[in-house]
């Protein structure tokens, strides 16, 4: 996959999920599946949803676009509700997260390991804007970055969200977060919680365990488009 170099686009017209210019992004659709029921944190989620069927979200599609400067993914899928808030112990807002490694050889399945983060950046439907960004070396290990640099937007319209997750290529942060560089390569991942299925968590639906590839388009000099 590969995220298209649009010149001159600016911040705010990039987070627009309908605006005109995602049209040329090339789209790549993702088959999505739940995390496994041993991967749970506690006795009480794993007996609880023994039964239940977690990731509600069959499949994501996805679109990446960068200025030079951001990189935004615009992520689109059929959800019937939706859910902006809490409500209950059973209704959860959507949300929707991009995994990427910090490091050489961080590994998606464990969200990190010892110096080895894995850096994440999350939207939630009750709060999309600065949107949140996370690191986390293994586990249990999720540290949420103060001030975040995440920007978010989601729209809802019949039946299917569209939402653009964007932050700078290249951030000052003391926490290992993915710095990312236009002409190289990146590893990335998806996960989708469905909160009308009281998805949260580690309960949520996700592009799998092995990283998906996207090529950051070299910025052109002159304004060109790659």
């Amino acid at each position: 996959m590969k995220a298209r170099y649009v010149a001159g686009a600016q911040l705010e017209l990039l987070l627009d999920p309908d605006a005109a210019l995602w049209s040329s992004a090339g789209s790549e659709h993702l088959k999505l599946e739940g995390t496994p029921l041993g991967m749970q944190p506690t006795d009480a989620i794993r007996s609880s949803w023994a039964d239940k069927k977690i990731g509600a979200v069959a499949g994501v599609d996805v679109e990446a676009l960068h200025d030079g400067r951001h990189l935004a993914f615009r992520l689109e899928w059929s959800d019937p509700t939706e859910n902006r808030a809490v409500d209950d112990n059973d209704r959860f807002a959507d949300a929707a997260a991009i995994a990427l490694p910090s490091q050489e050889g961080s590994p998606l399945v464990t969200m990190g390991a010892p110096g080895l983060a894995v850096n994440a950046w999350y939207w939630r439907a009750d709060d999309e804007d600065p949107g949140r960004e996370v690191v986390s070396e293994g586990l249990g290990t999720t540290r949420t970055l103060d001030p975040p640099t995440v920007k978010c937007r989601g729209s809802w319209r019949a039946g299917r969200w569209r939402v653009v997750i964007a932050r700078e290529l290249r951030v000052e942060s003391a926490e290992p977060v993915a710095q990312l560089t236009p002409g190289e390569a990146t590893g990335f991942g998806i996960a989708i919680w469905d909160g009308g299925s009281s998805e949260r968590a580690g309960l949520k639906a996700v592009s799998g365990f092995q990283w998906e590839i996207l090529e950051i388009g070299a910025a052109k000099k002159g304004g060109e488009q790659a």
